[in-house]
């Protein structure tokens, strides 16, 4: 049942605190994107989520629909001038909202350059002081949420070795920040090594 143009929408009616960008938000602000048919056959939909972040006039309001919080992408956004949040309204489904304030600039991160270079040199470098884990049969955000969180517990002067699925494009700008340098090796379709380390 499609709602009239100027009907408001009802958000999170059991939510106490429901942000400001949420509260008298009428059906034609509101941008739907259910992202679980994407995930289902394997894809990453964080790009097409993107760039539907990008298409944003001002005041709508995107909400994805999917099976999990998407903190990765909440972190991103934020630091971009977006407004977030996110509501699980049953086991399996989760409604987020995004909201373009007026200096939110969206920006994709890019595919990395070729960023194999020097992959045996670190590999020595950090000899007896690497980490290991796996993160090839995490469901998503899985895999960046281990990967963060792993860093955050790594001594200093260690190094991270990563299996993945894929270049996790998405956690390359987080990398930046926090001032870590990485080497990717891509042995196959679905077989990334990744190496991160302090830069």
């Amino acid at each position: 049942f499609e709602s009239a143009s100027n009907e408001k929408v009802e958000i999170a009616p059991e939510t106490e605190d429901v942000p400001d960008f949420l509260q008298n938000l009428r059906s034609e602000q509101l941008v739907k994107l259910d992202v679980r048919p994407v995930i289902a056959a394997g894809k990453d939909p964080l790009k097409l989520i993107l760039e539907k972040v990008g298409q944003l006039k001002k005041g709508e309001v995107l909400e994805i629909i999917n099976t999990f919080e998407p903190t990765p992408l909440m972190l991103l956004l934020k630091k971009q001038g977006f407004e977030s949040c996110a509501e699980e309204i049953r086991d399996g489904l989760v409604q987020t909202y995004f909201y373009r304030t007026a200096d939110a600039v969206t920006t994709i991160p890019a595919e990395p350059g070729d960023k194999s270079a020097g992959w045996e040199e670190m590999l020595q470098r950090f000899e007896g002081k690497i980490v290991t884990i796996d993160v090839r049969r995490l469901e998503m955000p899985g895999p960046m949420m281990k990967i963060l969180e792993t860093l955050d517990q790594l001594p200093d002067e260690t190094a991270l070795f990563v299996y993945h699925k894929r270049i996790p494009v998405f956690l390359l700008p987080e990398l930046s920040e926090r001032k870590l340098d990485y080497r990717i090796r891509e042995i196959s379709e679905g077989e990334v090594l990744l190496l991160i380390f302090p830069s």
